[in-house]
């Protein structure tokens, strides 16, 4: 059995270079077929009819008028009016009905013409201002976090205690800062929209759907259609799209099922635009009011928060000990409330919650450095060691790294005090993040064909973010052979089953097992070697399309003339991974992030311009370093786009979705962006961790760093995200005076 290892650093013919991806010609080209591509012969089209109230009961569907629509041929209701719990809708969108018919345009007519009487009921959707929500009844039970350092005496009252200690910390304080902050809620925006093709072949289900889950989803099919999951092959070469939200089959995409086994025809149904914002998943708001504490160096030693915040009528929004973010403080004391609210559930939004608690309590911090007249970048070094993932030196090294890449010590100036050209200040401002990114269980299947040819097989997903790459680069290097070497086979739940593509374990997951069973094959072919040549197999190495005695090049065989010892049948194995209490070699979990916004602020205009970004990331060994910048990239952009554009905005009066079409969900352009510049930090400390995930940090931090940008251009706090002209002009009208 081989040892399961990485390269040393800087050995490696392929991991960490940087490699286009191998997909990447298809998708340029169109030759790509994502979900939605997907054409079958006599395919239906059906188009989904979502509830335009926010809360109501349906009282009634009457259908007859659509099924008289030349081209309808079908109609599928999601409700049930007789059922007096399904009967009831809570946000506005929840399907109600789908028509299946010939054409696209026959199916939008059928949706009309349905009639539906509803009696609608009190709804409430601005869950901003707590006062609002607890008269409306919407706030749930407070979840309580008190840690003190200071334990009251046997017989004292520990609630009094709680009050004398935290009265006592603030009076000691050399600083006290008291804030308001908050963070939007925002909605999937996946460039291909949810949904599925599904067709039927006798009793078996093949479902071509948009997911992050190829090897999960085909049981979420299987269970209400009373059928075994191995009746149901899930499909999705390409998939535009994810962020979190389409890891189910969803009620929609079982429809779209039962539909075609009733007609007996392939039906396609994806979710139009407008349903997609409204039902396909948001990132759950957070608001705080927050007293901090601090000595004269700026170190934080006393945090006192109530937040709140909402993910629907359902799902959880920022829990109470997830702030403050990244630092501990010795002394907390944190309570949160969940607001309930007549809008669109919750789903899984590029890292789940920590965008939003970084963005609530970082830019507390930077407050106190405004209070103190310090540099926010000593006060968010002095506080390193309180960090709670004990990688303050992994921080401060990338700290160092980031302000000499922003020149943070030449730009910066007191908060409010910069220079102005006219109407128009700059500012700096930043913030630090953490993250998991561990490897979960998975497998797949190393082919090794007689001819040399090698193929892989795993029932994953690429979400764009070049897993197949990385999944091809592991095996070519293992092989020493070149990437265009390596046949990927994902998108099928028929293959070897493999995990989510979630929580930024990708990378670390499929690399475990494509390593493993790599090195597995490469022992059983150098064994074979060994014996034509005479050596121990164990002395031979792959490298350059050849296996030879290392050191020795010469003596050795071409990659083609060891697969031919093989025989006439192909080498196939298995590698598998699960996690265990004995950590594996080759991945790992944690990384930190430190990232630096350069902002410029027109007091005229209100508007907010980016005019430089830089990230600095760690992520143990990286295999890829195209793919992961790429990574950085995105991760930065759409935190520059939760930060001073995108919202989900609800109309209180009506409970209506006011932005839930594309061209009103204010998303960032080109010229929006400003420079970004990136670093991957990966000494050998890190680079000896093997492979963590990356997806997800690079977009925690831009929230709380472009705030605090603003707030040090401005002098004044914008409190809320995201940043636009409006809440400019209401937080330079307030004016509040920083001592």
């Amino acid at each position: 059995m081989a040892e399961y290892s990485w390269p040393k650093q800087g050995t490696a013919a392929l991991l960490g270079s940087e490699q286009d991806r191998i997909d990447g010609v298809d998708k340029a080209t169109g030759a790509a077929k994502y979900s939605y591509d997907v054409v079958l012969d006599r395919m239906l089209i059906a188009k989904a009819l979502g509830c335009p109230h926010a809360h109501c009961k349906v009282k009634s569907i009457d259908v007859s008028a659509a099924k008289k629509v030349p081209g309808v041929v079908s109609i599928h209701l999601f409700i049930d009016p007789k059922d007096e719990k399904k009967s009831e809708i809570k946000w506005q969108g929840d399907p109600i009905a789908c028509v299946a018919a010939e054409t696209e345009g026959a199916a939008a007519e059928g949706v009309a013409a349905i009639e539906v009487a509803y009696e609608v009921l009190e709804h409430f959707v601005n869950e901003e201002f707590l006062a609002a929500a607890e008269r409306a009844g919407r706030v749930g039970k407070a979840g309580v976090n008190v840690e003190l350092e200071n334990e009251p005496s046997e017989n004292e009252d520990e609630d009094a205690f709680v009050e004398k200690e935290l009265k006592r910390l603030y009076d000691e304080s050399a600083a006290v800062v008291e804030g308001y902050y908050g963070i939007h809620a925002i909605t999937h925006m996946c460039l291909e929209p949810h949904g599925s093709t599904c067709a039927w072949q006798g009793d078996k289900l093949t479902a071509h759907l948009s997911t992050q889950s190829v090897s999960g989803t085909a049981g979420q099919f299987a269970s209400p259609l009373s059928m075994t999951a191995d009746d149901v092959t899930v499909h999705c070469d390409f998939i535009g799209g994810g962020f979190g939200s389409k890891f189910q089959a969803d009620e929609w995409g079982v429809a779209c099922a039962k539909i075609a086994k009733e007609t007996g025809r392939p039906v396609k149904l994806m979710l139009d635009r407008d349903l997609e914002l409204k039902v396909a998943g948001c990132r759950p708001s957070g608001f705080v009011k927050v007293k901090v504490g601090a000595d004269k160096d700026g170190v934080v030693k006393v945090w006192d928060s109530t937040q709140w915040g909402t993910g629907g009528d359902r799902g959880a929004a920022v829990d109470e000990k997830q702030i403050p973010y990244v630092f501990n403080p010795p002394n907390r004391r944190r309570s949160a409330v969940r607001v309930s609210t007549n809008t669109g559930p919750t789903r899984a939004w590029r890292a789940p919650n920590h965008p939003q608690a970084c963005a609530i309590s970082q830019t507390a911090y930077d407050d106190v450095a405004a209070k103190l007249g310090i540099d926010s970048y000593d006060v968010f070094l002095r506080n390193l060691p309180s960090v709670a993932n004990k990688k303050a030196d992994v921080y401060a090294a990338e700290m160092e790294i980031a302000a000499k890449l922003m020149d943070w010590k030449a730009k910066w100036h007191p908060h409010g005090k910069g220079p102005a050209e006219g109407s128009i200040v700059s500012g700096l401002g930043m913030a630090i993040h953490t993250w998991g990114g561990g490897a979960v269980a998975g497998s797949c299947t190393v082919k090794v064909h007689p001819d040399g040819g090698v193929e892989t097989f795993a029932g994953s997903q690429d979400l764009g973010t070049g897993t197949r790459t990385v999944m091809a680069m592991v095996v070519a290097e293992t092989f020493g052979l070149p990437l265009s070497a390596v046949k990927v086979n994902i998108g099928s739940s028929k293959y070897p089953q493999a995990n989510p593509s979630g929580g930024s374990i990708t990378v670390g997951s499929v690399s475990e097992t494509h390593r493993r069973a790599s090195q597995d094959a490469l022992a059983k072919i150098t064994a074979l070697v060994g014996e034509k040549l005479g050596v121990d197999g164990a002395a031979l190495v792959a490298r350059d399309g050849r296996i030879y005695v290392d050191g020795s090049p010469d003596k050795g065989v071409t990659w083609a003339q060891a697969c031919s010892l093989l025989g006439m049948n192909a080498l196939e194995v298995r590698g598998e991974y699960a996690p265990s209490s004995k950590r594996s070699p080759l991945s790992s979990s944690g990384v930190g992030g430190v990232q630096m916004a350069e902002v410029a602020v027109d007091r005229a205009t209100g508007v907010v311009k980016m005019k430089k970004f830089v990230a600095v990331q760690d992520m143990g060994l990286v295999i890829n370093r195209q793919t992961a910048k790429s990574q950085m990239y995105g991760g930065v952009i759409m935190g520059i786009a939760y930060a001073l554009f995108e919202e989900r905005i609800m109309d209180p009066a009506t409970g209506g979705f006011v932005n839930s079409q594309i061209a009103d969900y204010r998303l960032p352009r080109l010229g929006d962006i400003g420079e970004i510049v990136l670093e991957i930090y990966e000494p050998e400390s890190e680079y000896s961790r093997g492979v963590v995930g990356l997806g997800e940090p690079p977009v925690i931090s831009p929230g709380a760093a472009i705030s605090n940008a603003v707030a040090n251009a401005l002098g004044v706090r914008v409190p809320v995200l995201p940043i636009t002209p409006m809440r400019v002009f209401d937080a330079l009208e307030r004016v509040p005076k920083m001592a």
